[in-house]
């Protein structure tokens, strides 16, 4: 099996693990103790190291994987707009108030997303979707994919689709214009909506009424024991430096246009080359006005489904999803879930396994456990540019090479951890000097249950799968709602990139 280990942490403290802007803090917080014991005021000392403590606390000591001073503050942002209203949303469409033609209506960090529609490109004429971000400043085109996938697959290909993903992210990071490639796929129950479209299209009047029992009782089987799997695939590109490249081509939406369909060209050759991916395509906006609905109501599905079919016989149907309601009804941001509609969701995050991940580890995370369980999850692989890239590598390999030292010299008893670090820090170092880029990727896992359910033991079985891949769960509390627009949404949002 292709199994890769070869990451390192994101940070590399200088100093048994601190940071130099930690270690300068605490040591400024020092010279009040320093300066009660020159006074020989030993109550002041012993209340001044006491504070010193509670303060390496708060910037030294990881709580369930963050910070604490990011737990303070995601907690007091997260009070100040419950109590302000922020993080409750309903659609204009359920107060009477109807938002312009075209213009989505969505919560939260997504509420910033406008979408345009591109010039006609390809042999259909299909205008593609582009999504711009005003909140983030950039651009993103989804496209939907079909892969056969790695379960049945040998150990030759899965080396083959691992080179594949190393070519496009090197190729992407020459090209110098997108920042991002997100993976997203979503598992639902199968709903038998197409099957029941197909069988009422052909089924013959004069069947015999034994055989039609026989085809309905093999459809209640196999809709039951079956699951329907979405993967859809995007690329972002910030506003910076797509304006340069779409002068151009005449500059506007349309000479932005033009600079993404370069891109995503380039992106979908690799994608069927060496990724073995069987079908791109390139989401129009009312394809992506459907994914949006269906991520945050997985059951309107069938009816979707329905419509689109009526419209095929009906030209009077209307099957598509205005971007006034591709968005919830309603949606409410907690601690420990998000609510949304009829549904609450729950994610977690994915922390890296010291031994290596398999390729296709993450496929029990996507096994549903309980009937209308949705399971989902996104894999986002920023990229580095080459300059930042060789800092980072330098500076990571000085502050492991520091530490290594300072243990040396304090005749501290090197742990195997600290080594492997250090080994890795300098075989990044090297493929980099051969030309390879660097990303820091991270993966998003979501499920999301009805209301009926008790969304606390969703998250459980979601961790517990999570587990059971071989990886280390973290529960994202007090962001749920961003990790699902994340990890459910295929719009190209990202928990790494900040509003500007």
């Amino acid at each position: 099996m292709s199994v890769y280990g070869d990451y390192t942490r994101g940070r590399i403290g200088w100093f048994f693990g601190l940071t130099g802007l930690q270690l300068a803090v605490l040591s400024v917080a020092v010279l009040p103790v320093a300066w009660s014991v020159s006074a020989q005021d030993w109550l002041a000392a012993a209340l001044f190291v006491v504070l010193w403590g509670l303060l390496f606390l708060v910037l030294a000591v990881p709580v369930r994987g963050r910070p604490m001073t990011g737990w303070i503050g995601a907690t007091l942002r997260l009070a100040a707009g419950t109590l302000a209203g922020w993080t409750r949303f309903r659609a204009r469409a359920t107060r009477g108030q109807p938002s312009e033609a075209g213009h989505a209506d969505l919560p939260g960090i997504l509420s910033s997303i406008v979408i345009h529609e591109g010039p006609p490109t390809g042999h259909h004429s299909a205008r593609v979707a582009l999504i711009q971000n005003h909140s983030t400043r950039t651009w993103a085109v989804t496209a939907s994919i079909v892969h056969p996938g790695l379960g049945m697959t040998e150990l030759e290909d899965r080396a083959a689709y691992g080179s594949g993903l190393t070519e496009l992210l090197d190729a992407a990071v020459r090209a110098e214009l997108v920042t991002e490639i997100i993976f997203m796929v979503r598992t639902v129950p199968e709903d038998g909506a197409e099957r029941l479209d197909w069988v009422r299209r052909h089924r013959a009047a004069n069947a015999p009424a034994q055989v039609s029992g026989i085809n309905d009782e093999l459809h209640e089987s196999l809709t039951a024991a079956t699951v329907r799997t979405e993967q859809y695939v995007t690329v972002v590109v910030p506003e910076a430096r797509l304006a340069k490249v779409a002068r151009e081509y005449g500059g506007g939406i349309n000479g932005r246009a033009r600079a993404l369909y370069g891109a995503i060209t380039e992106i979908e050759s690799h994608l069927r080359a060496g990724m073995g991916v069987t079908s791109v395509q390139w989401l129009t906006s009312p394809e992506l006005a459907h994914a949006c609905r269906t991520g945050f109501a997985p059951g309107d599905r069938a009816s979707l489904i329905d419509a689109l079919a009526a419209a095929r016989t009906d030209a009077g149907v209307n099957a598509d999803v205005p971007w006034e309601m591709a968005g919830p009804s309603g949606a409410d941001a907690s601690a420990r879930h998000y609510s949304h509609d009829a549904w609450n969701s729950v994610s977690s995050t994915i922390k890296l396994p010291i031994k290596g991940a398999a390729m296709g580890a993450l496929a029990p995370v996507l096994s549903a456990h309980q009937d209308g369980e949705r399971r989902s999850f996104m894999v986002c692989y920023p990229l580095v540019a080459s300059s930042r890239a060789d800092r980072s590598s330098a500076n990571s390999e000085f502050g492991a090479d520091l530490g290594q030292s300072l243990r040396v010299a304090a005749r501290m008893k090197q742990r195997t951890k600290n080594v492997d670090e250090s080994e890795k820090v300098r075989r990044l170092e090297a493929k980099l000097a051969r030309g390879n880029s660097m990303t820091v990727p991270y993966a998003v896992a979501t499920v999301t249950v009805p209301k009926t359910v008790a969304a606390a033991e969703a998250g459980r079985r979601l961790d517990s799968s999570i587990r059971r891949a071989g990886f280390a769960p973290l529960r994202l509390d007090l962001a749920h709602d961003v990790a699902f627009a994340a990890s459910v949404v295929p719009m190209g949002v990202s928990l790494t990139r900040k509003a500007v």
